[in-house]
């Protein structure tokens, strides 16, 4: 991730007056040509970009000397790995310079060139029954004859010869391509954070340099204005800091029309695993950036790139300002084709956006024939409407939208035999789209990707850190406010907690939360989740010396008490740990009112205190009044009911809290994969370390905990707590993880019966069928929860909750969580 820089000290040969003369620059890493102090060209060989063109008709008043820097970086397109896509960084790869050279271009054999490749993709891909593809072939045919390619006096009769097939006309029925310039550049993947602030600099003044260049657009294609590009705030944010000159170019050609800001969001985050409040803070920071730094906000979702898409974001973006929607993600459907690609969705509460999958299946195309050919083919709403995107430009690493994309769109702009293809806008096309939306299906409910469900589980500890940060920034909030309303001279912390919220935002997009990144992301991640621990535990303390200041002043004379807050919106009475006057932990009972405090002085009496007792086979039993469970040697839960109504959950013969082992070995996608076949391989974990025993033995508190290995060299602690009144058993399970290419998962077989599973979503609940009956049923092997999954019949329930996992699954009577 290091760069080096070149100086390029550039002398031109008066002799080339007239000619184009461009710096060729090729290398193996990404590269950035500076002029003057400030960035003009981004250089990318995987991209396409391999020069910086210096001036199109050298003309005697232009400097003929002149000195460059390039920046080369030590990294490609798609970071640093060898051998695929997919590698770690490499840190003995060496990147090379191959070429540096000042040489002359010449634009008419250029033209000439993507000409003949526009008629002979016609000849090629229009098919032997279409009369057009017959006309192109001989009009190449005749182009070749037209043309002595040592003589270019004939290239202009050659390139006449072709522009008369391209202006033959379509008829008034054609379908229409709007074209949208498009550049995704994941904000951390193969990557870390700050080579992205790097790789979005490249892209975007590489952007700007066609537009400069291509002001012609506006005619050629039927009078639309030039090539849109798509961007996220917290890029938008990292350039305005570290390229302040791009900046103010950038936003010139938004105000024009040209430079279009979408997605609404902060980052492209992922879209399951966020809770819904973080979804909230994504929509309402890119919203406010947008509107602060561009005078509007954004009237179009787009999130063409994650790994599915849940169900209550209709209504978030609704509530966001937001009617439309845009991705292509589910293209990657292992199983099942999803069945439109026009439609509108419809959220859990009704809640409907207008929805456009473009039907080429991809975000990064080169505006080829056949990719124009392919998005009317494929396009599953023929008849219901008659437009749709395509979104052209290298993307993932970045690299956008080149000349020679632009110059083979001009050709096809209205070509009889080919869709018309204009340069558009998202807000054209869902403004045509809208018009055309009477026919249009409805689909209910989640848009679930059918690949790509290891992401619930990969890289357990950036899991763990969203949950518990976006839990501290709830708290943080709720006491700061309460603070602020209870003392007016309080300052609540609004600017603090603006920038840990924009943190933890961060690590939510689509390759960061999934886990789908490089380790130097990882431990990016991690450290962020540990600021925003840091920081948040300081603000939560101020806050609760202001709240509750007087309440924190030991009186004389009064008994030791312990305040305890509850920021949740429900009365809650638990048990309790506190530190007594000797520093011992002692336990407590104490209810506490919705948003409120107690003060503990004297602890509550339990109505009846908890039970243990070890059997005479070596299980354990523990009773607190509300539930009574048994617990086997081997830490199995063989027995859970509910006291009252002796209703046993557990079903004769089986054993709950079931430790498993499958094989994690996926087609391709390593970190992102887990494939049906892994259910195959199931192991229960039996390899016993340390047995059950009693580690609290009742009262206010009874547990019991014991040791198991899993695999080769991996362990795994837990403790088994039942606290008085307290109706669920705790699992407290700690695991020493040293496996490759395995996962564990545990595994809980209840005595209920029901053809759905209910699973937490954000600001809302989710049923998902136990069973396999369609492939649509079975491509759902592993999903995603937020908080809790639960299986009920009429009167009668179970679910199993946790605190910082995503991956679970419910199959015939199976309640499973992926740890």
């Amino acid at each position: 991730w290091e760069t080096c820089w070149f100086k390029v000290e550039l002398s031109i040969p008066p002799a080339w007056a007239g000619r184009e003369v461009h710096f060729v620059w090729e290398s193996d890493g990404e590269g950035m040509v500076w002029r003057d102090a400030q960035p003009v060209q981004g250089l990318t060989k995987e991209g396409e970009k391999t020069s910086y063109i210096l001036t199109s008709s050298l003309k005697e008043t232009d400097p003929h000397s002149l000195t460059l820097y390039v920046e080369l970086a030590c990294n490609g397109l798609f970071g640093a790995g060898k051998g695929s896509m997919i590698a770690p960084p490499d840190p003995d790869r060496r990147f090379t310079l191959s070429k540096a050279e000042l040489v002359v271009f010449n634009r008419d054999v250029y033209e000439l060139l993507v000409d003949l490749e526009i008629l002979l993709d016609m000849a090629q891909l229009l098919g032997e029954e279409n009369q057009r593809s017959f006309q192109a072939l001989y009009t190449a045919n005749q182009m070749v004859n037209v043309c002595d390619v040592m003589d270019p006096s004939t290239f202009p009769a050659a390139r006449d010869l072709a522009a008369a097939i391209f202006s033959q006309r379509n008829g008034e029925s054609q379908h229409t391509i709007h074209a949208v310039g498009h550049c995704h550049i994941d904000s951390a993947w193969l990557w870390p954070y700050e080579e992205t602030i790097r790789k979005c600099a490249r892209s975007w003044v590489t952007v700007v340099r066609l537009m400069e260049c291509n002001p012609e657009l506006t005619f050629a294609c039927s009078q639309l204005r030039l090539i849109s590009v798509l961007w996220q705030a917290q890029q938008f944010e990292w350039v305005r800091s570290w390229y302040p000159g791009l900046y103010r170019q950038i936003q010139d050609f938004v105000a024009k029309g040209q430079f279009v800001p979408v997605g609404g969001t902060w980052v492209e985050m992922d879209g399951n695993l966020p809770s819904g409040e973080s979804m909230v803070r994504q929509f309402l920071q890119g919203q406010r950036f947008f509107q602060e730094q561009f005078g509007r906000i954004c009237s179009e979702f787009w999130l063409p790139d994650t790994f599915g898409y849940s169900a209550q974001l209709p209504q978030l973006m609704r509530g966001c300002g937001i009617r439309r929607f845009l991705t292509q993600k589910l293209s990657w459907n292992l199983v099942n084709t999803f069945p439109h690609h026009t439609f509108f969705w419809e959220g859990i509460d009704g809640s409907r956006v207008l929805t456009h999958f473009p039907p080429g299946d991809s975000y990064g195309m080169h505006g080829r024939v056949e990719e124009m050919l392919k998005t009317v083919k494929n396009n599953k709403d023929k008849g219901r409407v008659n437009h749709s995107a395509l979104l052209f430009g290298f993307g993932d690493g970045g690299g956008g939208p080149t000349q020679k994309m632009l110059d083979r769109m001009k050709r096809m702009s209205d070509t009889d035999g080919l869709p018309r293809v204009q340069i558009s806008t998202p807000d054209r096309l869902f403004s045509v789209l809208e018009k055309e939306s009477s026919q249009l299906c409805t689909w209910v409910g989640e848009l679930f990707l059918e690949l790509h469900n290891g992401t619930y589980t990969t890289q357990a500890q950036i899991k763990k850190g969203n949950r518990e940060c976006e839990r501290i920034l709830h708290d943080v909030e709720v006491l700061s406010t309460l603070a602020v309303a209870r003392d007016g001279a309080f300052q609540y912390p609004a600017s603090q907690l603006q920038w840990l919220w924009r943190l933890l935002l961060l690590n939510q997009f689509h390759d960061v939360l999934p886990g789908s990144c490089i380790q130097l992301v990882v431990e990016d991640a991690l450290q962020y989740y540990a600021e925003i621990r840091r920081a948040g535990a300081r603000l939560q303390e101020e806050a609760v010396q202001s709240l509750c200041r007087e309440l924190l002043q030991p009186k004389a004379g009064s008994t030791e008490s312990t305040l305890v807050l509850n920021t949740l919106p429900w009365e809650r009475t638990e048990v309790i740990s506190r530190t007594g006057p000797a520093g011992t932990e002692t336990l407590a009972l104490v209810t506490v009112p919705s948003m409120g405090y107690a003060l503990v002085r004297e602890p509550l009496l339990p109505p009846q205190p908890v039970a243990v007792r070890k059997q005479e086979d070596g299980s354990i039993a523990m009773e607190n009044g509300v539930i009574a469970v048994c617990l086997d040697m081997m830490g199995h839960l063989t027995s859970l009911r509910l006291v009252d109504s002796e209703r046993e959950s557990v079903p004769d013969g089986c054993y709950a809290n079931q430790f498993a082992l499958f094989d994690d070995v996926p087609l391709y996608w390593d970190a992102w994969d887990v494939m049906d076949y892994h259910l195959e391989t199931r192991k229960p974990v039996t390899t016993l370390l340390k047995p059950l025993e009693i580690t609290l033995a009742g009262g206010l508190r009874g547990s019991a905990s014991f040791s198991l290995q899993i695999g080769e060299s991996s362990t795994l602690t837990q403790e088994i707590i039942l606290d008085a009144t307290c109706p669920y058993l705790r699992f407290l399970t700690q695991v020493e993880w040293k496996e490759a290419h395995k996962f564990l998962k545990v595994e809980f077989p209840v005595q209920v019966r029901s053809t759905n599973a209910t699973y937490e979503i954000q600001f809302g609940h989710l049923q998902r069928p136990t069973h396999w009956n369609t492939s649509w049923d079975w491509a759902r092997f592993e999903v995603w929860a937020h908080k809790w999954l639960d299986l009920s019949e009429h009167g009668f329930g179970v679910a199993l909750l946790n605190d910082c996992k995503y991956g679970a699954s419910a199959h015939g009577n199976v309640l499973s969580l992926s740890l």
